[in-house]
């Protein structure tokens, strides 16, 4: 098995949270605990910027491991900044409408109570929880209750911080995600999403490691890709996940499906 084809088998085992031993000789082998079912994950895009970087990763990595239905949970204040969601730029990502189910709260206590009595819901898959900024609210303690009912219920928690660091938490793997170039396909025709992949933690196992990958809808898979001999990209070329932000400033309904 080449390289590339080796770092594919591991991103698609961090989908589905297979377990290496964490001693494993290969320095890269623990990323196939990456994204273990029934735990808490955290993603971080440190700049506004990456946003939907951070969301898109995030999202892939739930289709990857088939934990749908998805719960997205939103304060309004994330809605305002970051714009609401655009429907078919999640399609163009590979999550049907009708496994996503939209809630959009008031502020950040509220946030943190939908997502502790969300994480409790076995009926569901996976639970995104957007906060943009500090968002003090998500401590070691929040954390840890987070933690407790994925473990009880089976459901995936993710949580999307947006402009903010890394604090101490009880999340089982913390990930920095940034936007990467999408390489053309025929035509001039805009490549796959593509993001700047670092876990900075892994509970039990080493971190550190970084990869620049790009989203296959079709296979529901990661491929490493290398950003310095790919071809040029495309000017402009992304995945709009979220529409207008203009849109977002009339009040939105408290929960929606989205579509």
């Amino acid at each position: 098995m080449n390289e590339s084809s080796a770092l594919i088998a591991q991103l698609r085992r961090a989908a589905i949270g297979s377990v290496t031993p964490a001693d494993s000789p290969d320095p890269e082998a623990w990323l196939a605990q990456g994204l273990a079912p029934a735990r808490l994950h955290e993603v971080f895009a440190t700049e506004a910027v990456d946003a939907a970087s951070a969301t898109g990763f995030a999202l892939a990595m739930t289709l990857a491991a088939g934990t749908t239905p998805l719960l997205w949970i939103r304060t309004e204040a994330a809605e305002r900044q970051g714009g609401r969601l655009h429907a078919t730029g999640l399609l163009e990502l590979g999550l049907p409408a009708d496994s996503l189910l939209l809630a959009v709260v008031a502020d950040e206590g509220a946030l943190l109570r939908t997502a502790a009595d969300a994480a409790r819901c076995a009926g569901l898959g996976a639970v995104l929880i957007e906060s943009w900024g500090r968002a003090p609210g998500f401590d070691l303690t929040a954390t840890r209750r987070l933690m407790l009912a994925a473990e009880a219920s089976g459901v995936t928690v993710l949580s999307v911080r947006v402009g903010a660091q890394p604090v101490p938490s009880a999340a089982f793997t913390r990930w920095s995600v940034a936007a990467a170039p999408s390489a053309p396909l025929e035509w001039e025709a805009p490549g796959g999403p593509a993001f700047q992949v670092e876990l900075l933690r892994r509970r039990g196992g080493a971190a550190g490691a970084r990869w620049c990958v790009e989203w296959n809808r079709d296979g529901k898979n990661f491929t490493p890709v290398d950003p310095v001999h790919r071809a040029a990209p495309l000017s402009g070329a992304g995945l709009p996940l979220v529409a207008d932000r203009a849109a977002a400033q009339h009040p939105p309904a408290p929960v929606r499906r989205a579509g």
